[in-house]
């Protein structure tokens, strides 16, 4: 079998290793009572994580098959979504740390962006030329 293009093997990589977090996370909120009183935020917060590691695992395998501009942008959007949205309402909630509280909406905004960047890349599989992060594996 040849092996995976390096974009996909690191969305993948990540996706898989987030949603492994994601797990803990949730074993923690269902052990640790000062998790099990963080209310709804906590719960979006751990479910928009637990989504978008797959997603990126998606993305990932999507990005096996052929490697597109908007496939690289739907996986960069998911990290800045986890990033914005998921570690910045687990910080104010595990670490009581607030500061970055106004890029919430901003995560969930990369979210919705990365999900039409991933339609755009099933749908327009092409590459514009010059583009060409790595060869596809079938070309190796």
């Amino acid at each position: 079998m040849p092996s995976l293009p390096l974009t996909a093997r690191f969305f993948i990589a990540l996706g898989a290793v987030l949603a492994a977090g994601s797990v803990a996370l949730s074993a923690a909120a269902a052990h640790v009572p000062a998790l099990q009183q963080a209310g709804p935020a906590f719960a979006a917060s751990l479910e928009q994580h637990q989504f978008h590691a797959l997603g990126l695992v998606l993305v990932g395998l999507a990005l096996a098959r052929h490697t597109s501009r908007w496939l690289v942008a739907s996986g960069a959007l998911m990290v800045a979504g986890l990033l914005l949205f998921c570690l910045n309402i687990n910080a104010r909630i595990l670490w009581n740390w607030d500061a970055a509280r106004a890029l919430v909406p901003f995560g969930g905004s990369a979210f919705i962006l990365a999900w039409l960047a991933l339609a755009l890349g099933v749908l327009w599989p092409g590459q514009r030329p010059g583009f060409t992060p790595e060869a596809p594996a079938n070309a190796r």
